[in-house]
């Protein structure tokens, strides 16, 4: 049961990491285009959580989205 919510939650992680970088490249407004960059980083570091990896998911999130 709990590898099924695991993998779910991988899967749409990964199709929000798609997306947000997919509007950061046909976003035409720069501000809106850093929004989106910012959200696939949170999104990256959520897979990082998903491996156990919570300091390298806070590292990530402060150096690269603050």
């Amino acid at each position: 049961m709990a590898a099924s919510v695991i993998t779910n939650l991988f899967y749409l992680l990964s199709f929000l990491v798609i997306m947000f970088a997919f509007m950061v490249v046909i976003t035409k407004n720069p501000v809106n285009s850093v929004l989106y960059l910012v959200l696939t980083f949170f999104a990256i570091a959520g897979h990082y959580v998903l491996l156990n990896a919570q300091f390298l998911a806070a590292v990530h999130v402060i150096v690269y989205a603050c």
